[in-house]
């Protein structure tokens, strides 16, 4: 895990457990992260723990959220999850030591205007839908997938962070899940998540299964695709409400340079009823993984479609550019040395 770049703050500890406190990377109002040292294993990790502001009764009421999240992405072990090396109460301090992400959340991304080509949304989301299948075959559910919670490391390569909401194997207590949280809801112990990017049942407070992953990684998708979440609202119960009642319109409608294809696959993973979804983040992961082949093969035959003479043309024009380039760059040389000889004289 990691945070965006800050300045170095001394931190007022110098160790968690075993591990060596290097320098504070940025706190929450509930948590704060330590760069440390693992003198056993000799890595850099990234320590979650409290914020030294809280006070007692506080720590109390998120401590099971600490211990859940441990629980539920401690089980896993998926290229993009993040690593949990250590979780631990010492000293009445409460921590989870986790893999050290060097890059910047989805959100952040995002919100810097960035715009991702259709191909990189498809190849990220891929990504994910697998690592969903991965924590669904071990029983996590991870309930508040949004970009805040998808670290893009370097090479854009995306991992899942943040499982401490999660629906996992003896989850202690949901009731300690976000309380106050001011993006995330909570009503009556079952609506969990954030508007955005809820489901329907979610955002209804029903039941919820796998699905709910599903659909809330395809609004994620949507984002991605056109810019901006599905929906937008006032307020959040009238946002809840169109997460409930209304489809949002289809990313291609919205712009046409959106390949069909995954325009549909958002869709259909945003569909209101579960039925109507993958019923698999699996199934997901493979039909994006169906589209990106054809892509792939669709560029390989254009290359190949090339007549002979177009590819001699092309060769020779890129042979004939090279040749140009170290003519150039001869001449430059030796004008240099020219010039160099007659500054000499």
């Amino acid at each position: 895990m990691s945070v965006p770049a800050i300045a170095p703050v001394t931190p007022a500890i110098s160790r968690i457990g075993r591990f060596y406190v290097t320098r504070e990377l940025g706190r929450g109002t509930v948590g704060c992260v330590y760069l440390g040292h693992d003198p056993v294993i000799g890595r850099e990790v990234a320590i979650k723990t409290f914020n030294p502001r809280l006070t007692p009764s506080e720590r109390n009421k998120y401590e099971q959220q600490f211990i859940n999240e441990a629980r539920a992405a401690g089980r896993l072990a998926h290229p993009h999850i993040v690593t949990i090396y250590d979780a631990s109460v010492e000293n009445g301090a409460t921590y989870i030591a986790m893999e050290y992400l060097q890059g910047r959340g989805l959100n952040r991304v995002l919100d810097s205007g960035h715009r991702f080509k259709p191909d990189e949304v498809a190849s990220i989301v891929w990504r994910l839908a697998d690592a969903l299948n991965h924590a669904h075959q071990h029983q996590v559910i991870h309930r508040d997938i949004k970009p805040a919670n998808i670290f893009m490391t370097e090479g854009d390569l995306p991992k899942l962070i943040d499982f401490g909401i999660a629906r996992a194997p003896n989850r202690l207590a949901d009731k300690f899940a976000h309380v106050d949280d001011p993006v995330t809801l909570l009503h009556g112990n079952n609506v969990v998540g954030t508007p955005n990017y809820m489901s329907p049942e979610q955002a209804s407070g029903k039941p919820i299964d796998e699905r709910t992953d599903i659909y809330s990684l395809g609004a994620v998708m949507y984002e991605m695709l056109v810019g901006h979440p599905p929906f937008h609202a006032e307020s959040a119960d009238k946002l809840l409400q169109q997460v409930i009642t209304k489809a949002p319109p289809a990313p291609v409608e919205l712009d046409q340079h959106i390949p069909v294809v995954l325009s549909q696959i958002v869709m259909k993973a945003m569909s209101k009823r579960p039925e109507k979804r993958y019923q698999s983040a699996e199934q997901m992961a493979l039909e994006i993984k169906r589209y990106l082949l054809k892509e792939q093969r669709a560029r390989r035959r254009m290359r190949l479609a090339l007549p002979p003479e177009a590819q001699s043309k092309r060769e020779g024009f890129l042979a004939s550019h090279s040749m140009m380039a170290w003519l150039g760059y001869f001449s430059l040389a030796a004008a240099t040395v020219l010039t160099g000889f007659v500054l000499l004289r």
